[in-house]
């Protein structure tokens, strides 16, 4: 101890002197030519994009791990937990069906309307949740993005599968209202699996491509939810696009049975009731009587409804269209929203 009782070394120093930290040494060469010397290179760079690919597939099991976890808290605090993937969307149809069903009779022309009602909202709401949650991964996991260097693309992939897990719960939903309204279990049924390899592929492409928007404007999370609640009444969710009025130009009905949701709701369908599949307008030789009373009348008849008769009206769109536009759509959409999102690899969590 030193005699002003502090704890002292050999060697102390005396009184009065001070020391200072030595000046940081920097190197005589430009750090760029150091960086390179080293094969040094920014964290956060965008890497070419077939080692961009080949990064996320390396990071697979944290992709599947990240969606599952993240499924299995989104209802912990809910009493009714993992239900509420299930009792959503019937509660959605629930209302679309006392609605469009009763009020308005959307149902005049289909054949059991509830199975045909349930397959169309589930279907629209795994697109429809898919591309709002894309549009506001980056901003939600801002955080997460600064701390850690991985591929961003991993969140929008991560986010895209936690809602196929819970559209593959609501299937076993559908799959049940399907053979209670009194549709056959059919080899057909096997057609879902390529559909929803499809569907995945168009919503994780569309996801990319608003998660890059909504990551640099915020507005666009916020216009997302609107513009998608309006396109819900052009997918033809809740009626059929041939029992629409005859003064509609063909090539309008097109748009409407051909855009993404369309297709894929469409081919589910297909897939799922032999009612649908019996009753598509081409499915049996052009009668024009029997198509203009249809039209004229697509919920009457003597059973309650005219909805056979369409099978002998000009299709608007053929099931060879309706596979060969669900491919396209889910080949481009992948390509373009990967691209696209990878472009700006090097500008998320700048805030």
């Amino acid at each position: 101890m030193s005699d002003r009782g502090q704890l002292s070394a050999p060697g102390s120093l005396e009184a009065g002197v001070s020391v200072a930290p030595d000046a940081p040494r920097l190197p005589d060469q430009p750090l760029a030519e150091l960086a390179a010397q080293y094969g040094l290179r920014p964290s956060g760079a965008r890497p070419p994009l077939l080692t961009y690919v080949r990064m996320l597939w390396q990071r697979r099991h944290f992709i599947v791990g990240y969606a599952t976890a993240r499924n299995i808290s989104m209802y912990t605090e809910a009493r009714l937990g993992q239900l509420w993937q299930v009792l959503t969307p019937l509660l959605n149809a629930g209302v679309y069906y006392l609605v469009f069903g009763l009020l308005f009779q959307a149902s005049r022309g289909v054949r059991h309307y509830p199975a045909f009602l349930v397959a169309g909202v589930f279907m629209f709401a795994f697109t429809e949740r898919s591309i709002v949650t894309g549009s506001n991964v980056m901003r939600a996991n801002l955080q997460l993005i600064r701390a850690l260097y991985f591929p961003r693309a991993s969140l929008p992939l991560a986010y895209v599968l936690v809602e196929l897990q819970q559209t593959l719960l609501s299937l076993v939903v559908l799959f049940a209202i399907m053979i209670g309204s009194g549709e056959h279990l059919t080899l057909y049924w096997f057609l879902m699996v390529p559909t929803m390899v499809l569907q995945t592929m168009f919503n994780t492409g569309a996801a990319l491509i608003v998660a890059r928007m909504g990551g640099s404007v915020q507005d666009v999370s916020e216009l997302i939810p609107f513009l998608l609640r309006v396109s819900r009444y052009f997918c033809g969710v809740m009626y059929m696009v041939t029992t629409l009025p005859a003064k509609i130009p063909e090539w309008a009905l097109k748009v409407l049975s051909l855009n993404p949701a369309a297709v894929y709701i469409s081919l589910t369908r297909v897939s799922l009731m032999w009612t649908y599949r019996a009753d598509s307008p081409g499915n049996q030789p052009y009668n024009a009587a029997r198509c203009a009373l249809f039209h004229r009348d697509p919920g009457g008849g003597p059973h309650g409804s005219n909805a056979m008769l369409q099978a002998y009206c000009h299709p608007i769109v053929t099931n060879p269209q309706l596979w060969a536009w669900a491919v396209g759509w889910g080949v481009v959409f992948l390509a373009l929203g990967l691209v696209f999102f990878w472009q700006a690899e090097h500008k998320y969590g700048r805030g």
